[in-house]
């Protein structure tokens, strides 16, 4: 139901983020001041600029608030997402400053009540423990004047984006239109043209088997694979938990820090080195769901650049709670394209569908035509069906594209829709029907997602004329951490 709105819905979702990632320091955001060294420039914002060193100690504050550890904080993915919302935090301040926004006290202390922390200096009998507040700050660098500023310039950063995204549909009449267009209904009949009913009329030669497979090489290749060695950090259910997550500290720092083996973490924290061959981007053949290589994170890392180039351990990956898993590639094997005479077979599959796909599409072809001409002629066509975009009924992708973008006072007329790879289905479309007595339900969740689009399209214009308004410059780019690789 309403596929064109859903496939906005990933794009919805970063704007709604902009609702719920927290600041990444306790309290407000980073401070505009300060310049640093040409090279260690990132982006600049209004001629100010975001420093390496202050996506660094944003990416260790949220990895730790998240319960990660040093090796995620530094992670280039990581650090690039922490610029990312810096970039997006200084474009919102700037547009904030410019439009000279302003938070009344009223709105500022119920902002405040709702941070946690501040909360909890609440007394049973009401009263506000200022001494422990004022502690609070001190331990984050903070002063009064620092804080209270810093919840307001964020109060004004919430309160712009949700002014911004709080697009209203400029008619009622539009989410109207769209569900009656969801709702119309035509009659459709399908005629299939399968290439698996033409395949006993082909019979590819060796000669065609053999150029097939000197042009398509690549389809014939055995799958890379690499072997690796591996340790694994289990909790002991009777063990202190403390004790474990230092231990769990240690595993992940030695295997990062150390990464030229293993055996250094091995031997420290007594654990056996275990091996595992012929393991693919598939992930390791013959095991349970469970095992420590089959988790998807570790398998993509031992086929990353620093494990299969330079034979560096991966960083520790928790792929269960409390089990911790560390690998490294002890042999990478490339991709080989097999013999002819192995692969004989599959070629000649697929030779024989590609052939027996044409032979298809060209009867569909020469069907078409002929309908083009007789449109009312309903021979072979399956019994009729009534369809919408609501209730597609078998129809999906451009099918039910193509038929319900037939033009209802010209029936009936036939379309013809590729299946790639399987043939081609010709549908004759001779009713439309507008059913009675919509779905309310319906109406209002189509409307809503048709205003929340509008507000996702509202933002993303808002936030581009801001970009352009402050200036944004790439300085450098955002390059790998590798103070502490061990290398």
């Amino acid at each position: 139901m309403f596929d064109t709105v859903r496939k906005h819905q990933k794009i919805l979702q970063l704007v709604l983020m902009l609702f719920i990632v927290p600041s990444f320091v306790m309290f407000g955001i980073s401070s505009y001041s300060g310049f640093m060294d040409k090279e260690t420039d990132l982006v600049k914002v209004n001629g100010k600029p975001i420093t390496s060193q202050e996506v660094d100690n944003a990416a260790k504050r949220q990895a730790e608030r998240v319960g990660g550890n040093v090796q995620i904080a530094q992670s280039l993915p990581f650090r690039q997402a922490i610029l990312n919302e810096l970039l997006q935090q200084r474009i919102l301040g700037f547009a904030v400053i410019n439009l000279r926004l302003q938070v009344g006290k009223d709105a500022l202390i119920k902002s405040l009540q709702n941070i946690p922390q501040i909360r909890a200096l609440y007394r049973q009998d009401g009263s506000f423990d200022d001494v422990r507040f004022k502690q609070l700050l001190a331990n984050n660098g903070l002063n009064e004047e620092q804080f209270y500023a810093s919840q307001a310039f964020d109060l004004k950063i919430s309160q712009l984006v949700n002014s911004v995204a709080r697009t209203e549909l400029a008619s009622p009449k539009l989410s109207e239109i769209v569900s009656t267009l969801y709702e119309t209904e035509r009659q459709v009949q399908a005629l299939k043209f399968d290439a698996k009913d033409y395949l006993s009329k082909v019979n590819p030669s060796q000669e065609e088997m053999q150029a097939f497979y000197s042009a398509n090489s690549k389809l014939f290749e055995s799958p890379e694979y690499v072997d690796v060695e591996y340790i694994v950090l289990k909790a002991d259910p009777k063990a202190d938990a403390k004790v474990f997550s230092e231990k769990a500290d240690q595993f992940a720092n030695m295997t990062y820090d150390q990464s030229d083996s293993l055996k250094p973490a091995a031997d420290k924290l007594k654990l056996s080195i275990q091996t595992q061959k012929g393991l693919t981007r598939s992930g390791p053949a013959g095991v349970s769901r469970d095992h420590p290589l089959a988790n998807p994170k570790v398998v993509q890392a031992l086929f990353g650049d620093e494990a299969v180039k330079n034979k560096r351990n991966i960083e520790a990956v928790q792929v269960s709670p409390g089990v911790f898993v560390s690998a490294r590639v002890v042999i990478f094997h490339p991709a080989q394209t097999l013999p002819f005479k192995d692969v004989a077979g599959e070629v000649k599959r697929q030779v024989s569908q590609l052939a027996a796909e044409k032979l298809a599409i060209n009867a569909a072809a020469e069907r078409f035509s002929s309908l083009e001409k007789d449109p009312k002629n309903a021979a072979g066509f399956a019994a009729p069906v009534w369809v919408s975009r609501n209730k597609p009924a078998n129809l999906v992708g451009s099918a039910i594209d193509d038929v319900m973008a037939t033009n209802p006072n010209k029936l009936p007329v036939v379309v013809s829709v590729k299946d790639p790879g399987a043939g081609v289905t010709l549908y004759r479309v001779d009713q439309v029907r507008q059913p009675s007595g919509g779905d309310a339900k319906v109406h209002k969740a189509q409307a809503q997602q048709i205003q929340a689009l509008a507000a996702q399209s509202e933002f993303a214009g808002f936030m581009a004329y801001w970009r352009d308004a402050a200036s944004v410059k790439t300085i450098n780019p955002l390059k790998q951490n590798t103070s502490s690789s061990g290398s």
